[in-house]
């Protein structure tokens, strides 16, 4: 009977950097034969995936957004709140192992399963680890990483890290299988410009002046793909439509990994989840880190595939519409530089990293 196989309960905040690595570490565990459930917040519930409705469970959090007072009263309270009921979920779930994917809403669960003695374990993605993660990190039986090195200066962190990479949804996989294609000189010039949850706004600013900038030529080629919000719609298709280019926006597309699959250039945020993508898929790209992070996560994340001669990282001070007009120009006339550095990413990539995860688990939750 399937009701008595062991049950992993996944944590994760409501954001994609942070469910898809807990639906394809859910995938992967299924196929073992293994039951899975997710504990997250509402935001997660517009995401379509594994976890249907009713393998959901929301639980209260508040992220640290602040030092004030009252703000900080308020992430109590609301953690406080999470906390009790990720108590009773414990008690009537009976979970194998607990495990976290980052988040705020990832710490009550993970703090109600250490109370009940129930074996836990963090994965984080970034190359800085994230803060609700160093706030469980002494607490958890084990962490997993998905770069290595991230918790080199904590020996005692550090003995309890395995390296497993950052585990990939079926379509990363399917999409990894799509060979590279560098452009040719004369046709068309796939690039494709996404800004994940925080930074569409900047790519509105600065991509549509920075293509107005190329030569007449690089417009007859280009075939472009941009995430653009609502807000910035009209101003963005309005130079497009100006220079006679080939574009698709949009605020959000479902089949993301199939266009990355099938883009020569994908300018870019460096969030986690997409560094770790354009590895998988190896996808040759400029990265414009966020600035302003706290940790600077998004900074090191771009450095990693930047060191393996994969990316350009640009700071946001640095990116400017001219700026960027010469790199996409001097790429576009280099279309063995772009193999190279699609090769490069591709050595960042972790495809098995779901599987290894799952050992992982197996083994912190003695299945």
């Amino acid at each position: 009977m399937m009701s008595t196989a062991p049950l992993i309960l996944l944590a994760a905040g409501g954001t994609g950097g942070h469910l898809f690595p807990a639906e394809a570490l859910g995938v992967a565990l299924m196929k073992r034969g293994l039951r899975v459930r997710l504990v997250t917040d509402a935001r997660a519930l517009k995401y379509s995936g594994l976890f249907s409705r009713e393998m959901i469970d929301v639980v209260p959090s508040e992220t640290v957004r602040s030092r004030n007072p009252i703000s900080l009263a308020r992430t109590a309270i609301m953690l406080a709140a999470g906390t009790v009921m990720a108590l009773n979920l414990m008690r009537s779930l009976k979970p194998a192992a607990v495990i976290g994917f980052g988040g705020y809403p990832t710490v009550p669960p993970l703090f109600a399963a250490r109370l009940f003695g129930i074996p836990t374990l963090i994965h984080d993605s970034n190359a800085v680890m994230g803060r609700a993660n160093r706030m469980l990190s002494g607490k958890v039986s084990a962490i997993a990483t998905s770069l290595p090195g991230v918790l080199d200066r904590d020996p005692e962190l550090s003995k309890k890290t395995t390296t497993t990479g950052t585990p990939m949804r079926p379509a990363i996989l399917a999409a990894a299988a799509v060979p590279y294609v560098a452009p040719d000189l004369t046709g068309p010039f796939r690039l494709l410009v996404v800004g994940g949850s925080q930074g569409a706004r900047i790519m509105a600013d600065i991509v549509p002046p920075a293509i107005e900038r190329l030569e007449p030529a690089l417009w007859n080629r280009l075939v472009l793909t941009q995430q653009v919000r609502d807000e910035d719609m009209s101003r963005v298709r309005a130079v497009y439509d100006k220079l006679k280019i080939r574009a698709e926006l949009a605020p959000f597309f479902s089949d993301l990994p199939a266009r990355l699959a099938s883009s020569q250039l994908v300018i870019s945020r460096s969030g986690a989840g997409t560094v770790a993508e354009l590895g998988a898929i190896g996808r040759p790209s400029i990265l414009v880190p966020l600035p302003g992070a706290l940790d600077q996560d998004q900074f090191a994340n771009a450095g990693v595939l930047a060191d393996a001669g994969g990316a350009l990282r640009i700071a946001q001070s640095d990116f400017s519409p001219d700026r960027l007009a010469a790199e996409i120009s001097a790429l576009a006339g280099e279309p063995t530089r772009l193999t190279a550095m699609a090769s490069g990413a591709r050595k960042v990539g972790k495809l098995d990293a779901a599987e290894r995860l799952a050992d992982l688990v197996a083994k912190v939750a003695k299945i």
